[in-house]
């Protein structure tokens, strides 16, 4: 017979997920366009991407190990988050941060592994 790999428990959970997370998200499709936020809310909500990136990022970066704080040079993680500021502050290109900040980031990794 066929056998999927998964339990009757992770279908339940899979499926309570998707209903979970469209109700949230229809829930607020009909009251989108009926009500306006104050002004200050909504200069506020645009700084929410760039807060929630960073929330995420920085713990990554500066304890790398998840246990203490690591700002010396020897961090790659922090060494390619750095040159990612640099690059987005210089060019303010997205891909070309990316690509850039990846590479001294690998780069960096390379270096430290051979000595």
């Amino acid at each position: 017979m066929f056998d999927p790999g998964i339990g009757l428990s992770e279908v339940y959970m899979v499926a309570g997920m998707a209903l979970v997370t469209f109700g949230i998200r229809y829930i607020m499709f009909p009251l989108s366009g009926r009500f306006r936020f104050p002004n200050l809310f909504a200069r506020g909500l645009r700084y929410v991407p760039p807060v929630v990136l960073s929330a995420i990022i920085v713990p990554s970066v500066l304890m790398p190990d998840g246990q203490a704080l690591n700002l010396k040079l020897s961090n790659p993680y922090l060494i390619g988050a750095l040159a990612a500021c640099v690059i987005g502050g210089l060019f303010k290109n997205l891909l070309l941060t990316i690509v850039v900040s990846m590479a001294v980031f690998l780069g960096v990794q390379w270096c430290f592994a051979l000595g």
